[in-house]
């Protein structure tokens, strides 16, 4: 039996790639840190019955389009935002993600984002690397306290409970925002789901954990920095298009708020232009709130064993769009 023909679009660890080999015949982008262009993924495509893609590649009808066999798509990520579901719901094709593996890890680099803003670590190290650290002094680089502070969670699924029960080993009241209550975070983390604007005028600290979506686009803008507390630090591992950066980079840069953390931009990576660039008080990271060796690994297992399922028509061990059934 002839097998299907499957493109896997990054570099990925061998073991997950041999989960992939024996179901079929597989082609694969080789450079590690450069995406596949995007001529070359829909020349790919033609062929395609399955594709396992990653954020940077953009799966829209044109892709659809010059992709007739297209059964699966198989997201390296728990977002997917980068893949037109509808579109691919319309045409049968299944498409998987990977959630939950990386709900700890990210919710880690959250707060380690949180607490370096919060003490300042990135200028703290640009002048101890600059040679421009001369003395001690009591009120130097004084920055916000954390324990006993109020974190605002915007959005309590998987990684923003995660994230405030990280919270509660320093002692924080933890406000919460989202469309429906989480019981379990209230039960357990004594997390009071409030609204959007009783969370931005109270918390000290506001991290965001939402999906990007027509709803949530920019949902973040000049209006939400300016009800924020000026000691406040804004935190985002979610998506950057959840905020409007310009705005972000102005509350920034005329104190409107105190610091922020990021992780992720509106475009990737974050154009050397960008007025981020130019600001002390926000510390940024190369979309890297998964990065550990452990948790990037089980994502690849876990997109290989979506896109395995796609290809032998069964159900996809973790779907975006369950109603597809391929037999």
């Amino acid at each position: 039996m002839n097998k299907p023909n499957a493109y896997v679009t990054r570099w990925m660890p061998e073991e997950a790639l041999d989960l992939i080999r024996p179901h079929a015949n597989l082609r694969q982008w080789e450079p590690a840190d450069v995406p596949v262009p995007r001529e070359t993924l829909l020349s790919e495509a033609r062929e395609a019955e399955g594709l396992l893609v990653f954020l940077t590649d953009r799966i829209d009808q044109d892709l659809l389009d010059a992709a007739p066999k297209l059964r699966v798509v198989s997201n390296c990520a728990v977002g997917f935002d980068n893949i037109d579901v509808p579109a691919c719901t319309a045409r049968g094709v299944a498409v998987g993600n990977t959630p939950g593996v990386l709900t700890e890890t990210t919710a880690d680099l959250a707060w380690a984002l949180l607490m370096a803003a919060a003490r300042r670590l990135g200028e703290g190290e640009r002048i101890v690397r600059g040679g421009k650290w001369k003395s001690w002094s009591l009120m130097y680089l004084v920055g916000q306290d954390v324990y006993g502070a109020t974190l605002g969670i915007v959005g309590m699924g998987r990684i923003g409970a995660a994230v405030a029960r990280r919270g509660l080993g320093f002692g924080m009241r933890i406000l919460y925002c989202d469309r429906s209550p989480n019981e379990q975070a209230e039960r357990e983390l004594g997390a009071n789901r409030v609204s959007m604007e009783e969370l931005l005028a109270e918390s000290d600290f506001v991290s965001v954990h939402l999906p990007l979506g027509p709803e949530t686009r920019n949902l973040f803008g000049a209006e939400e920095f300016r009800k924020m507390k000026r000691t406040a630090i804004f935190v985002n591992t979610a998506r950057g298009g959840v905020v409007d950066q310009a705005a972000l980079a102005r509350a920034l840069a005329e104190g409107e708020i105190a610091a922020a953390g990021l992780d992720v931009y509106v475009t990737e990576p974050l154009p050397m232009d960008d007025p981020l660039l130019g600001l002390e008080n926000v510390v940024l990271a190369p979309h890297i709130g998964s990065a550990s060796v452990r948790t990037r690994t089980g994502m690849a297992r876990i997109a290989a064993q979506n896109l395995v399922a796609g290809l032998l028509g069964e159900p996809l061990p973790h779907p975006v769009n369950p109603e597809v059934r391929r037999a």
